[in-house]
């Protein structure tokens, strides 16, 4: 093809970096992507330390969960089968039922309490350590 140099026709031919294959219908080679330096560590979201962190509030939550839970359902299904044991007085006038009723009041706050010391047993060290791994990732690749 060449290039008409008159008014009519001001602008030379655009040179394309793409090459036509005689197929047009296959699919081209994908460029090679660039060279990267290897990284020491593995990144941070494939970390075993957060499969680790999961497993640990996964169980945190369910030790809480099946705390206040548990209690609740066991009161709930001696309501339902058991009336005559949850109607049986305990002390003068006080019902088994009501004071299983108040109990529900302490053993969530045992729940509460168990959530709170398996986090700090548990999950924030974890979680400690991951912030800082993360910080010093981070600082790695700023002076980079």
């Amino acid at each position: 093809m060449s290039f008409d140099p008159s008014a009519s026709y001001p602008y030379p031919p655009r040179e394309s970096s793409r090459s036509y294959d005689t197929y047009p219908w296959q699919p081209q080679q994908p460029p090679e992507p660039p060279e990267r330096r290897p990284q020491r560590h593995t990144a941070l979201g494939h970390h075993s330390d957060l499969r680790v962190l999961r497993s640990a509030y996964r169980w945190q939550r369910r030790v809480a969960t099946l705390t206040a839970l548990g209690y609740f359902t066991l009161f709930l299904i001696l309501s339902a089968f058991a009336p005559s044991f949850m109607t049986s007085t305990v002390t003068d006038g006080l019902p088994t039922g009501l004071l299983l009723a108040l109990i529900q009041v302490p053993v969530t706050w045992l729940a509460i309490a168990l959530y709170e010391q398996t986090a700090r047993r548990r999950v924030d060290p974890i979680a400690d350590r991951i912030r800082k791994q993360a910080a010093l990732d981070a600082k790695r690749e700023g002076a980079r």
